[in-house]
């Protein structure tokens, strides 16, 4: 979950994981390119947080992957300038 959203210019990426594992967090464009990944590694159980700063981007929308596991989770962002 992302909040704030929309958000100016950070907002912060909260995950749980029941089981520690491989995670991958990326953040794409609305054309699908790859911008950032966040976190892409082995993370223990439990809650998790991650800023993303979008300062150098422009308004308009984006998406969070998430990926765990089989889990994978999209959530659009929204940047408002």
């Amino acid at each position: 979950a992302a909040y704030p959203n929309p958000f100016n210019p950070t907002t912060t990426l909260t995950y749980n994981l029941d089981a520690a594992g491989q995670v991958k967090l990326s953040i794409y464009d609305i054309q699908g390119r790859l911008l950032t990944t966040l976190v892409d590694g082995f993370r223990d159980a439990g809650i998790h947080e991650v800023t993303f700063g979008a300062e150098g981007l422009s308004s308009g929308i984006y998406f969070a992957q998430f990926e765990a596991g089989s889990r994978s989770v999209i959530q659009k962002l929204m940047l408002v300038k």
